[in-house]
């Protein structure tokens, strides 16, 4: 079997060959007719249109010419099947209906050359589409080889490195981020309907603020100024909101120097919004009424998605407090399918609501848990901290069998609420229980979606805040925020009650497109450098 360096030389010499004939091997004149190759294609994937179709032997002389256009991905003898944007079509060339100079230049073609041909529709005996080709052009020469008979992409690593093969060659993968654009798209919809405004606010950053994340370092050399690829945008949309735009909302990346895993890229696309005269429950409402069209549009256009899901957004919607849901978990914790916990043996109702009795139990159960989770519970500082912990141990884990449908088939989507205050630098204190904030996160099939809260716009208190975060910086804190003495600034001009909303982009469509991996989603994930045993592919000289 030849080598790869042994195709390229063939098919080098092919497009050798073509130049000698005076075709340019990568010409540039062709003009395309998508409404006609739209309706080839259209005609191909319905059974009663092809059926109607004559076959070769019957074709009219004086029936329509179509064009079709696309990669060429198999030759099946006189048939070259043709990929395209919209599927699959396949020609019968043969060479005696073809021009002698046409002929000549389809002698030349390879698996992936990209080419052109135009002629009637007919039927072949296994009742397929195939147009029957009296024109043939050549449109583009691959000179490296496609994936091996076109299987496609298997090699995990290989498809993320080299997306522009695995999208051409795996169909299923294309058909993810047209869903992804389709969501994006019902998005922007909803919110314009909505009477929001849609901004673009600085990726450069002075200072880290928005999220607790840690940040990417860069620098203006004319300025000479230190700067940050933006954690969030969230300040400033909030500026805007002071400068009087009610409602605002941005699509964009933001960028956080983490771990890379199945939910984490360190450049990520998020939705924030922000709505005047709103509270974190009114966002809970229209969250629900959001997603559930974006998904209704899923269903319409990309159905094998929605099929067979492990989760339910058409049932009810959990809204469950953070305590409620520790509650929930340890009293549940004797029952099928949330396995039993060490916890169980302190943590009552009654104790996860005291704050004395609540670090009495943790403090007795210091000794008995795993040296992870014992350094875990020696770095909190307040109950709240307290709390928050043992919600990420012991309850979100589990949320997929915490929240059910009725008949225990499916998650249901939960919204976790009452976030302690130490854990919400921006977020607005509870009216009755300034101890926790006006907060939710949406889990689906226990992966966080969305985060939203009614907004702190007490410039003393977002301060004092602030200040809160550089002790946290002090004791060793590296993803606590900057003061921004500019936002307080702005605070202190007057910003209306508000609400505001951050969706990860990526995780929904994960979500929606039952993707496993973030990478899945994204176009050009970050990969590291393919390693010495694993060289990239070598380009053509």
């Amino acid at each position: 079997m030849a080598n790869e360096q042994e195709l390229i030389a063939a098919r080098k010499a092919h497009a050798q060959a073509l130049a000698e004939q005076g075709v340019l091997p990568f010409p540039n004149d062709y003009r395309a007719d998508e409404e006609k190759r739209r309706e080839v294609l259209s005609i191909a994937l319905s059974e009663e249109q092809r059926t109607a179709l004559p076959d070769e032997a019957s074709v009219p002389a004086d029936a329509d010419h179509f064009p079709l256009y696309g990669r060429v991905i198999a030759k099946r003898g006189p048939f070259l099947v043709i990929r395209t944007p919209y599927g699959d079509a396949q020609t019968l060339v043969r060479p005696e209906l073809l021009s002698p100079e046409d002929a000549k230049v389809l002698a030349e073609v390879d698996l992936a050359d990209h080419i052109a041909v135009e002629g009637p529709l007919m039927r072949t005996r296994t009742g397929a589409l195939a147009l029957r080709a009296v024109k043939y052009r050549h449109l583009g020469k691959a000179l490296l080889p496609p994936p091996d008979k076109w299987h496609g992409l298997t090699d995990v690593e290989k498809r993320y490195r080299e997306r522009y093969v695995d999208l051409f060659s795996n169909p299923d993968v294309a058909k993810v981020f047209r869903a992804r654009s389709l969501i994006v798209k019902g998005l922007r919809e909803f919110l314009d309907e909505e009477a929001f405004l849609e901004v673009e606010t600085p990726l450069l950053h002075q200072m880290r603020g928005g999220a607790i994340a840690k940040p990417f370092h860069t620098h203006h050399n004319a300025l000479d100024l230190p700067l940050y690829l933006r954690i969030a945008p969230e300040l400033y949309l909030k500026r805007l909101v002071v400068g009087g735009f009610d409602r605002v909302y941005e699509i964009g990346r933001n960028f956080r120097n983490e771990g890379v895993s199945t939910r984490h890229n360190p450049e990520f696309t998020m939705l924030e919004y922000y709505m005047a005269y709103a509270t974190y429950e009114d966002l809970m409402n229209m969250t629900e009424q959001m997603l559930k069209r974006i998904d209704q549009l899923l269903c319409t256009y990309y159905p094998e998605f929605v099929n067979d899901r492990s989760f339910a957004l058409a049932s009810r919607w959990e809204r469950v407090p953070m305590r409620e849901s520790i509650a929930h978990r340890i009293e549940r914790a004797g029952h099928a399918p949330v396995a039993k916990t060490i916890w169980s043996a302190v943590l009552t109702r009654e104790v996860i609501f005291d704050e004395a009795k609540l670090a009495a139990a943790c403090d007795a159960m210091s000794s008995k848990v795993d040296e992870n989770t014992q350094k875990l519970l020696r770095k909190v500082r307040s109950n709240g901290e307290r709390i928050f912990l043992l919600y990420e141990l012991l309850v979100e884990p589990e949320l997929t069998n915490l929240y059910r449908t009725d008949d225990g088939l499916q998650s249901l989507p939960v919204f976790i609420t009452e976030y302690p205050f130490e854990v919400s630098p921006l977020a607005r204190k509870n009216d009755k229980n300034p101890a926790y904030v006006d907060r939710f996160e949406l889990f689906i099939e226990g992966r966080e979606v969305a985060n939203a809260f009614s907004e702190l716009n007490d410039p003393e208190d977002q301060a004092e805040r602030f200040r809160a975060q550089l002790t946290n910086r002090e004791s060793g804190d590296e993803e606590a925020m900057d003061f921004d003495a500019d936002y307080i600034r702005a605070l202190s001009h007057g910003m209306p009650p508000a609400a505001g909303f951050g969706l990860g982009v990526d995780r929904l469509v994960m979500t929606l497109c039952n993707q496993p991996s973030i990478r899945d989603v994204l176009l050009f994930p970050l990969m590291r450098p393919p390693t010495a045993d694993e060289p990239v592919t070598e380009k053509p000289a």
